[in-house]
């Protein structure tokens, strides 16, 4: 990632901006449940134009960041980062050295930085894997606007004990809490191992992220995506949660569980339905 010219910060008011609340908030939630310990974890803001024009001057750039890809279908996009090898317990602290408010060129080849990421800071190592989920989110859901990457501690070590098979993952998971299948109907996805902070398992992430809001990384954490902060947070919590439960219980002899048939009458009863394949099947 090559940066050109650094000049002084940009900074309308920036402090009261809900955005960048926002991301002080979550940030500071992950690490206080222990998801994000040093330089973990990462999360990207889908903004509009006229919410960061409120706080921040759009016309005036104060650097340029070439990105190691051209990302022409976010052309124009405005968003919110997090910095690559930033702590999360210190975003809250000082928010212009640990985020940035940048803008996608309006040919897609550069990233153009309006606020924030002070001292020659840059974004997210895996801003890859972000800006590609984003683009496939948004063709699946038109307002969609987070994707939260997070070192989930019982998700990584569930993935060392369970077939990482993504239906009986899913089912394992929707067997662990009556709510799991409600919140996340539509399942998760598992990617093979595969090097972070490459365009490989960022491709990788981007093609699970087509049809489904929860992707796993084996031995590493988990990526969600929503349309709001709370929603994609909320979302790992309650996979998170699942996987709490089951690392609880799995030495032990299990005598009962929530059966197949009343997930059915769960999805009924919720209006929602079921990741095809789910259920049906035998563990």
């Amino acid at each position: 990632m090559t940066v050109y010219v650094t000049e002084s910060l940009n900074y309308i008011g920036s402090g009261e901006a809900p955005f960048i609340r926002e991301m002080s908030e979550v940030t500071s939630n992950m690490w206080k449940y222990g998801w994000d310990e040093r330089n973990g974890g990462n999360v990207s803001y889908l903004l509009n134009e006229a919410e960061v024009a409120k706080y921040i001057d759009i016309h005036r750039v104060l650097r340029v960041i070439e990105p190691a890809f051209p990302v022409d279908a976010l052309a124009g996009r405005y968003f919110i980062v997090t910095g690559s090898g930033k702590y999360f317990k210190n975003v809250g602290d000082d928010p212009e050295a640990n985020l940035g408010v940048i803008r996608v060129s309006a040919d897609g080849e550069r990233l153009e930085l309006l606020w924030g990421f002070k001292d020659g800071a840059v974004p997210t190592s895996e801003l890859a894997a972000h800006f590609m989920s984003h683009i496939e989110r948004l063709q699946a859901d038109p307002g969609h606007r987070v994707i939260l990457h997070t070192h989930a501690t019982n998700v990584i070590a569930m993935t060392f004990i369970h077939d990482l098979d993504e239906n009986a993952f899913t089912k394992t998971l929707w067997e662990m809490c009556t709510e799991c299948l409600v919140v996340f109907p539509d399942g998760v996805s598992i990617v093979p191992w595969i090097v972070p902070g490459t365009a490989e398992i960022g491709r990788a992430t981007a093609e699970k992220m087509r049809t489904s809001r929860v992707v796993i990384w084996p031995q590493h954490g988990i990526y969600g995506a929503g349309n709001t902060m709370d929603e994609a947070f909320g979302l790992i919590e309650t996979v998170e949660k699942a996987a709490q439960i089951y690392m609880l219980i799995a030495p032990h002899e299990i005598k009962q569980r929530i059966t197949e048939a009343q997930l059915r009458d769960l999805a009924r009863a919720f209006g929602v339905t079921p990741k095809p394949g789910v259920l049906g099947r035998t563990q």
